[in-house]
């Protein structure tokens, strides 16, 4: 009685470790071709390996189910079942080393049609008596796998099949050969599992059952492939051909099935049995569907890291190009300010009367080639002052100013130019003394000088008025005109590098830098700038106020890039 109920536990035993094997198998199997698959759906090397290990896992359970059962009929089916999946595992493990690793199908890689054709004949040999024609002996006490005979076919089978793996392997070594470095790595992992899955499967199932009529290795068959498994898995973490966090997410499900199928395993009734084998099913469906999820987000933020990258490079590119732009505008600035600058030198002679006195009729005509030359000065110099700016090469001296005079100054200097064109202009800052201040005095002048000029080249008739004051620890310096006007689109950008309001351009020749360098200049005073209009045609008034104990801005920088 003990002997009978030990036998009973060694076959419930066998039959239990033979399961979980195949299972733990089969399940690693379509993990990972799922995988990959999900990985790059595009990618036709995945595709192949996913049909690879498909049917690799369906061959493996025809594999386990063939001692299942007693009866001649069904183990002769599932007999050739077996090799009829056989064939095509051989077949797709070809097309997959015909193809890997490229992305897409070419003429060079696309399969002979010839060769699914003959691939199909033998699969239907395979069902048919010509390869196995009869059960000689079912399972027994010795003999744990039916024992079939075979018949001529199985030769044909035989050379289809390893010829299909040979030249499989080949393809595979033949590309490796120009291969280097981390790729070549990759190719010799793939290469190890795939030699010693199909020699173990080749040997045990075909040569060695064959010469020795020993079918007992042929239910096992699945555990076969856990070389080319384990192979390429080693190879997906030591040489990172997939996301960390997808093989960690692969780490915890493969683990988690692990566990459900020990419980089918470990089941006392057949009743249980269904229900954990139904589990685990559920389970391996939401493995695969949370590899699927994770290989999506880890993809996604891989192509956010490449198009930051691709970015970055081309920001990098975009400052080297802006940063030989200044470097071309200062060069060719300070060649363009000599002739100006002579021109200068020679008018103001002139009409000081250092080569003689100057009639009347030609005063005037001089006057104003002495404005124009001035103003083609203004715009040189800020060209200079935006190179200056970007190269961060324009330097600042605070000492005490008398902001009061530096107005005036500015004013005065202007004044001729206003009357010219018929225009009130009127400086009505406050009489009382405004304590000096601490700034740098040609800055300041050039920002007010750009204010009012500004002021006089876009007013056609009306006033401008000049204001100073002090607010509290503050300077305030307007500029009010009659002119244009700004709408509030134009409010937002004529301070910016290169910009000019849509009037400006119609009526006033300048590069839309002034008021650019007018911005940084008071931003490095700690002070702001600004300008208020109620609209076009209602003309406009320009601000700038600056602290009266002010300093240059500690730790500024300027956008090489944005304006």
């Amino acid at each position: 009685m003990n002997k009978f109920y030990l036998n009973k536990m060694d076959k419930f035993f066998s039959l239990n470790i033979d399961l979980f094997s195949v299972g733990l198998v089969i399940a690693a199997n379509i993990l990972l071709g799922f995988t990959v698959y999900f990985s790059n759906k595009k990618s036709i090397s995945g595709h192949f390996l996913f049909l690879f290990s498909l049917i690799s896992s369906i061959w493996g359970t025809f594999n386990y189910l063939l001692y299942q059962f007693q009866d001649p009929f069904i183990s002769l089916w599932f007999i050739r079942l077996v090799m009829f999946t056989a064939i095509w595992q051989a077949y797709s493990f070809f097309l997959l080393a015909n193809v890997y690793p490229d992305e897409t199908i070419t003429q060079k890689n696309r399969p002979k049609p010839i060769l699914l054709l003959v691939v199909s004949l033998v699969a239907l040999l395979t069902l048919t008596p010509l390869v196995f024609s009869q059960i000689i002996s079912v399972g027994n006490e010795n003999s744990i796998a039916p024992k079939a005979a075979g018949g001529p076919g199985l030769i044909i089978f035989g050379v289809v099949a390893i010829g299909l793996v040979i030249a499989g392997i080949s393809k595979i070594l033949a590309k490796r050969k120009g291969t280097l470095g981390t790729e070549r790595k990759q190719y010799n992992f793939f290469l190890l599992g795939a030699v010693l899955m199909f020699t173990l499967i080749i040997f045990f199932n075909f040569i060695f059952a064959n010469l020795s009529q020993n079918y007992n290795f042929i239910p096992l068959g699945a555990a076969f492939i856990l070389p080319f498994i384990i192979s390429t898995a080693y190879g997906i973490l030591k040489h990172h051909m997939f996301s960390a966090k997808i093989i960690a997410t692969e780490i915890i499900t493969f683990f988690l099935l692990v566990i459900t199928l020990l419980e089918v395993i470990l089941a006392k009734n057949s009743t249980e049995i269904v229900f954990r084998v139904i589990i685990f099913l559920i389970l391996l469906v939401v493995s695969i569907l949370l590899l699927r999820s994770v290989r999506k987000e880890v993809k996604q933020r891989e192509q956010l890291q490449i198009l930051s990258k691709q970015l970055s490079l081309a920001n990098e590119k975009l400052k080297a190009l802006d940063q030989a732009r200044a470097e071309f505008i200062s060069i060719a600035s300070h060649q363009l300010r000599t002739p100006p600058s002579t021109v200068k030198w020679f008018l103001s002679a002139i009409l000081s009367g250092d080569y003689g006195k100057v009639p009347e009729d030609i005063k005037v005509p001089l006057q104003k080639t002495e404005r124009t030359n001035n103003h083609l000065i203004s715009l040189i110099e800020d060209m200079l002052n935006v190179s200056r700016i970007e190269r961060g090469k324009m330097e600042f001296l605070f000492e005490p100013t008398d902001i009061q005079d530096l107005a005036r100054q500015a004013f005065e200097q202007l004044e001729p130019i206003a009357k010219e064109k018929g225009l009130g202009f009127k400086f009505a800052a406050v009489t009382e003394k405004i304590p000096n201040i601490s700034a740098d005095k040609e800055k300041i002048r050039q920002v007010m000088n750009n204010l009012m000029d500004n002021a006089i080249k876009y007013s056609v008739a009306g006033e401008i008025i000049v204001d100073l004051k002090q607010e509290g620890r503050k300077l305030v310096f307007s500029v009010k005109d009659s002119g244009k006007g700004i709408n509030a689109k134009d409010k937002v950008q004529i301070f910016k590098k290169f910009s000019r309001g849509k009037e400006s351009i119609k009526s006033s020749a300048g590069l839309g830098l002034g008021l650019y360098v007018a911005k940084i200049v008071i931003e490095q005073h700690q002070g702001k700038i600004w300008a208020e209009s109620e609209g076009e045609g209602k003309g406009s008034t320009f601000y700038f106020s600056i602290p009266m104990d002010a300093k240059k801005s500690a730790g500024a920088s300027f956008d090489f890039t944005a304006d």
